[in-house]
């Protein structure tokens, strides 16, 4: 499994970028997971009390699991560990695994960035692949304009294409 983390600060661009690469990948026939940060501050919005679901959990479930047509949503009255996230997101053994935020947890990492001052601080972080914004840097590789959609499906396609990356759970 091919595992990418997409970093960056509030309102960089990366929920879109992911929204393109996620097509790439289902284009291609592929299976992809996604992983969130929910960075804002805050629970995440939930089910209504009304709904079975929601009153369970707002009873105290620990965790409840709704299924049906196609789809399930699990409900958990914690938060689990990064690797315990990961886990359950790739119980499928998808092919490419699409992580949003985690920026400090170990792996692949696609950085945005909106001003000097975020690269002041995402510079550091490792596994760095490619910088998506206006930097002076040399090190990485780099594509100045987020919008430019040929440039960045052609890195993530490169970037697919390579043999390393794989990371086993």
């Amino acid at each position: 499994m091919k595992t990418l983390h997409i970093v960056g600060y509030k309102n960089s661009g990366k929920t879109t970028l992911l929204e393109r690469w996620i097509g790439v990948l289902k284009g291609r026939g592929l299976a992809v997971a996604v992983l969130k940060h929910h960075g804002h501050g805050g629970q995440i919005e939930l089910h209504s009390v009304e709904t079975d679901t929601g009153r369970f959990f707002e009873n105290g479930a620990d965790a409840t699991l709704v299924a049906g047509g196609g789809s399930a949503q699990l409900l958990l009255n914690n938060e689990p560990s990064f690797p315990a996230l990961k886990a359950l997101v790739t119980y499928d053994s998808p092919d490419v695994l699409l992580i949003e935020g985690y920026k400090d947890e170990p792996g692949a990492k696609v950085v945005l960035v909106r001003s000097s001052e975020d690269w002041d601080t995402l510079q550091e972080l490792e596994g760095i692949q490619l910088v998506i914004g206006e930097v002076v840097h040399s090190e990485y590789s780099i594509i100045k304009d987020r919008d430019d959609s040929v440039k960045l499906e052609n890195w993530f396609t490169d970037w697919l294409n390579k043999e390393d990356h794989h990371e086993t759970i």
